[in-house]
């Protein structure tokens, strides 16, 4: 996959901009790109969705010193906005949130704050089983709970790359005429079991080295080996673009 290739968000004004019905949304970081190179099938997840955000300043950055061919994003549109543009919309207008990921103890404090913050939706929830790759049995349970419950919004929960995958994987079976976002750590941040960097470290395109401070025994990977190797895939992208040029 090559990120000079992808049909990116350009701005939070585009991403508040995605029309009604139903619609794939996807995000994109250093980490998922990186994953990407060597899952063939979240590579095409990311790219057969409708919409990719730039979930990060590295993807901005990267795309601008690529002279990105197809699009130009301009700032970064994390999970977190999307989340907050699309349940603000929903909030104004009534509907029905469901929330499909994570545990019964998440998601009980996703329905708690919610009817505080977003009293005109109704909010729905659907914990899966915890494991590497569901069942038949599990999969047509989590796709009838979604259907049943027809909500006006969908949010999907389980990390990247599990979570994209299995949404791309099953869209034809999902009856419903809803955005549904992949957002995996935005559960936990509206829940309050993860807190999101201070807006300090947001601005100045550090939230990863905050996330790493937090939490560097899971996070050390992600971000001290997979940094430097972005910055290795995007120096070949551009070493391999300026030789067919």
């Amino acid at each position: 996959m090559r990120l000079s290739s992808l049909h990116i968000v350009p701005s939070k004004a585009a991403a508040a901009a995605i029309p009604a019905g139903k619609v794939l949304i996807n995000t994109i970081n250093a980490h998922s790109f990186n994953v990407a190179q060597k899952d063939a099938a979240f590579a095409e997840a990311l790219t057969r969705g409708d919409y990719l955000l730039p979930d990060g300043a590295s993807i901005v950055m990267a795309c601008k010193w690529l002279k990105h061919a197809v699009s130009h994003p301009v700032e970064r549109v994390a999970g977190w906005d999307l989340f907050e543009m699309e349940m603000q919309r929903l909030n104004e207008r009534g509907g029905r949130c469901m929330f499909m990921g994570s545990s019964e103890a998440v998601l009980a404090k996703i329905k708690e704050r919610a009817a505080n913050v977003y009293p005109n939706i109704e909010v729905t929830t659907y914990s899966p089983p915890y494991k590497a790759e569901f069942s038949a049995d599990d999969n047509a349970a989590i796709i009838s709970a979604i259907n049943e419950t027809a909500p006006d919004l969908l949010w999907i929960g389980m990390t990247a790359p599990k979570q994209e995958k299995w949404a791309y994987r099953h869209w034809e079976e999902l009856h419903i005429n809803c955005h549904v976002g992949t957002i995996g750590a935005v559960f936990d941040f509206f829940a309050g079991t993860a807190r999101r960097a201070p807006l300090w470290w947001q601005k100045h395109s550090l939230e990863w080295l905050y996330r790493l401070c937090m939490e560097p025994g899971r996070m050390w990977r992600r971000y001290v080996v997979g940094n430097p190797l972005f910055l290795w895939h995007i120096l070949l992208e551009k070493l391999q673009g300026n030789k067919n040029q």
